[in-house]
């Protein structure tokens, strides 16, 4: 399924290691609830479970880190959103800390638009071979001196947009 806001316009916020962060990430969901859809990359199933229940209404996907013991949730997922294929994972089992080149080879083998990721608890977005790969930082305990962060993406048509937004305090 192709999921498209009315306008033809979507907005998707992307979050990751939350690390049981439920007030920040609470936050986040609603300084942003004109947003069509809600990404969270792992590391913070439990506080998502319950953003699901306080906002019913709103378009939540999520995928396993490697401290969501005992999920259930996949580990990589495919979606459909915008008119773009959006690759999701946390990154732990693409060893994103080390290198781009497995993210990126499974974005082109699946004809993705988008690949997003965790698990480094550093933001940085990039264009790789015609792949737009973001990772939106961490809302919880950000790494490298820099602040605490999430990303969105705006689509329009062939249009992406990705920004990372700092929490400064």
């Amino acid at each position: 399924m192709i999921f498209t806001a009315e306008d033809g316009n979507m907005r998707i916020v992307v979050v990751a290691d939350t690390h049981r962060d439920y007030y920040m990430l609470k936050e986040v969901v609603e300084d942003n609830l004109d947003a069509d859809a809600f990404i969270h990359l792992g590391d913070g199933e439990n506080e998502l479970r319950d953003m699901e229940q306080l906002f019913p209404h709103k378009m939540f996907y999520f995928v396993q880190g490697n401290r969501d013991y005992a999920s259930k949730a996949k580990v990589t997922d495919i979606l459909n959103l915008g008119g773009k294929k959006i690759l999701i994972t946390h990154g732990h089992h693409y060893d994103v800390r080390e290198t781009m080149d497995n993210l990126v080879n499974t974005a082109k083998h699946n004809d993705v638009d988008i690949a997003l990721y965790g698990h480094t608890h550093l933001y940085s977005y990039s264009c790789i071979d015609g792949i737009y790969v973001m990772n939106p930082g961490s809302l919880h305990a950000p790494r490298g001196r820099r602040y605490r962060s999430y990303g969105t993406i705006d689509i329009s048509g062939d249009d992406v947009a990705i920004n990372i937004i700092e929490i400064k305090r």
